[in-house]
């Protein structure tokens, strides 16, 4: 199944595919509200402004994989988000992103390699997987990565274009 066309559900329920968010550009991330690295919401949220009426959107996928940064329901989730960051940008149901349990989503993302050519499991919150048009991986940026540096930017800016 095309990566666009998996089932997913929106952070309020509603089921929704990345297809049907209409945009020639996703950047794809797993997010969490307690992590060192949950500012980075911020750069994010800078993106969609920046880049959404190009026909870009960030999409957040909460996951509490990794040291149970993301305890909170959905509705917690959105009220951090919205209150804390005015998050904007698509949010999806809380996920698991490695192992067993991981949705399929992550199994066709995690199958595409960063720039050192390492594919394979997400290494914690806030990865980001910039996904083009016809649903192919354009680039993979580990969680360390700001959103906004230059590579990020010009992966998108190129993915746009």
């Amino acid at each position: 199944m095309a990566l666009g066309e998996i089932p997913l559900h929106t952070l309020s329920g509603e089921p929704a595919t990345l297809g049907g968010l209409g945009r020639k550009a996703l950047l794809v991330v797993n997010v969490a509200s307690k992590c060192g690295l949950t500012p980075q919401y911020a750069g994010l949220e800078r993106l969609q402004e920046r880049f959404g009426d190009k026909g870009f959107a960030v999409v957040g996928f909460p996951c509490n994989q990794f040291a149970g940064q993301e305890p909170g329901t959905a509705g917690e989730i959105a009220e951090f988000c919205s209150a804390t960051y005015g998050v904007t940008f698509p949010m999806f149901e809380k996920i698991d992103v490695n192992g067993p349990g991981r949705h399929p989503v992550y199994a066709e993302l995690t199958a595409s390699p960063d720039a050192d050519g390492e594919a394979g499991d997400v290494q914690w919150n806030f990865e980001k997987f910039l996904v083009g048009e016809d649903g192919k991986v354009l680039a993979r940026f580990r969680p360390r990565t700001d959103p906004e540096a230059p590579e990020v930017v010009e992966a998108i800016e190129a993915a746009l274009a």
